[in-house]
């Protein structure tokens, strides 16, 4: 799903700056911390993450082995220094 949005270039210290809003920040799977990369071209300005993207819990799930992960991961019974 493609998001877009119009912003407004504004001033900040002695730069300018946009604000990504929240669903196009999601749709492109940016977070607060990560790196990007920022370039120019006859056409504008391009924002793209820097290495690879975090996977969505959709995407971890999908991945899921139960074979190669053990299967279920919560112990019923009290195990270790827990028996008494």
């Amino acid at each position: 799903m493609r998001k877009s949005a119009t912003l407004t270039i504004q001033k900040w210290g002695n730069s300018l700056a946009v604000r990504i809003p929240t669903a196009v920040a999601r749709s492109a799977h940016f977070a607060e911390g990560q790196e990007v990369e920022v370039s120019v071209d006859e056409i504008g300005v391009t924002v793209r993450p820097v290495g690879r993207r975090a996977l969505t819990l959709a995407e971890k799930l999908a991945l899921f082995d139960p074979v190669k992960h053990g299967g279920e991961a919560m112990a019923t019974q009290r195990v270790g220094a827990e028996a008494i």
